[in-house]
């Protein structure tokens, strides 16, 4: 679609869609975190049982991450928005339906696992789809998809924050339950954002436009699913990001799961501890984000990638192993934090670049879903490694993984087009725009 003035400067309005979908994304992401406390907290309290609660952990997990996958080509094909809207809309049902079949005393064990894994499945079609509306209402609000991505990524890390603190805040005020409430509403006042401030002509392109370049528009829904895959095989850049961040997730899942908190009770410092030095990082990476969304369409994006992974691999693992000085210890994780924050920016402008459009939603859910394929496995790994070898080999061991996950890939020929990507995406025009004149800059 073009603008009636080609090349005129976007109006003030057109950002509203930007803003909205990330005020929607951040009440839905502060209620889900809210949830990953309150939940476990109601379980404890209702059942009293350890086990149980890590029986409803796994049943919310592993349906999110199949139905994000699942999802992409439905989104695809029913859209973005609407999507997001349903998703949301369905969580706030099922999750609503958890403290009020406790209130009435028709909650049993039973239908909390279903009620948690209907949850999870519900979840993750609706974050996929805000995911992939991120680039389009960047490019109407006229602003580099880098910063649209970073500012989403900052929401992100910030309702890490955010989440947990408001859920104990909630849990005293009005107990477990009434978090879940809270939870459930979050959900609704998302649906609602998006409904009235993203229009649906700014969500995405038109479905005519879709099929017009989609040769399995016609096709079945596993045929739609494997060309998503096929493009994933064949995109060397695509897959060594997959697999670097795969095996990061998982490490990063035994580093947060379980060597943390083992740390930390070797410290004597216990749950404050965790909570101080997971709130550093958390703040150094909400400020690395926004430093990203300033100014990080600027920089050289292999250099920046490669510093951003090395600050917040290996010296977070190295440093808890070495028993420094606790202020030594949340310097080292506030810079790893200000790292972290740069990353997601750099690799989804990157995604946005070299996925079609009408691709978008089946492969960006396909990566995402192989991307968390092994988070469920990190504490495993972390419980397992320290049992057996002491909490400080078992961090130097992840540190050192860690290092080689991320230099080993970046050091292969396709890690080279993170760059060439930017110059192929700067010499095409946005859509609405007139070409540049020419020798312009």
């Amino acid at each position: 679609m073009t603008s009636p003035v080609a090349g005129a400067v976007a109006a003030p309005a057109s950002r509203r869609p930007a803003v909205a979908l990330l005020g929607a994304y951040a009440v839905s992401l502060v209620g889900s975190r809210l949830s990953m406390v309150a939940l476990p907290l109601f379980v404890l309290l209702t059942t009293g049982s350890a086990t149980r609660t890590g029986l409803v952990a796994m049943a919310e997990t592993a349906p999110y991450a199949l139905s994000t996958a699942l999802a992409g080509p439905v989104t695809d094909r029913v859209g973005t928005r609407r999507v997001s809207i349903a998703s949301d809309v369905a969580s706030a049902l099922v999750v609503g339906a958890i403290p009020l079949l406790h209130a009435t005393g028709h909650l049993t064990f039973t239908a909390l696992l279903v009620l948690c894994a209907l949850a999870g499945t519900c979840r993750g079609p609706g974050d996929g789809a805000k995911y992939v509306m991120i680039p389009t209402v960047a490019r109407a609000a006229g602003m580099p998809v880098e910063r649209g991505i970073a500012f989403a990524d900052g929401t992100s890390r910030a309702a890490s924050v955010l989440g947990p603190l408001g859920a104990a805040a909630l849990v005293g005020l009005v107990g477990a339950a009434g978090a879940l409430t809270a939870d459930a509403a979050s959900f609704l006042v998302a649906a609602v954002v998006v409904a009235v401030g993203v229009p649906a002509a700014v969500a995405a392109i038109g479905p005519a436009e879709l099929d017009a370049d989609d040769p399995d528009a016609a096709g079945s829904y596993r045929a739609r699913l494997a060309s998503g895959a096929r493009f994933v095989r064949r995109d060397g850049l695509l897959r060594s990001i997959v697999g670097m961040v795969s095996v990061t997730n998982l490490l990063d899942a035994a580093y947060g799961g379980v060597l943390l908190a083992v740390w930390a009770t070797r410290q004597g410092g216990g749950a404050p501890l965790v909570g101080v030095v997971a709130a550093t990082m958390s703040a150094g990476a909400v400020i690395g984000a926004l430093t990203a969304a300033a100014v990080g369409h600027r920089l050289p994006r292999r250099a920046t990638f490669g510093w951003g992974f090395f600050l917040v691999g290996a010296p977070r693992f190295v440093v808890l192993a070495l028993d420094v000085p606790l202020p030594v210890v949340l310097v080292v994780l506030f810079v790893g934090g200000l790292g972290a924050g740069t990353l997601n920016p750099i690799l989804g402008a990157v995604e946005v670049e070299r996925i079609p459009e009408h691709l978008r939603a089946r492969v960006l859910s396909l990566m995402g879903s192989l991307a968390f394929a092994l988070i469920p496995f990190g504490g495993l790994v972390g419980g397992l490694l320290s049992d057996h070898l002491g909490v400080r080999t078992a961090l130097l061991v992840c540190g050192a993984v860690y290092l080689v996950a991320t230099t080993l890939p970046a050091l292969r020929p396709e890690w080279r087009e993170l760059d060439a990507g930017r110059r192929r995406a700067a010499e095409v025009p946005a859509p609405g725009s007139a070409p540049a004149p020419a020798g312009a800059r």
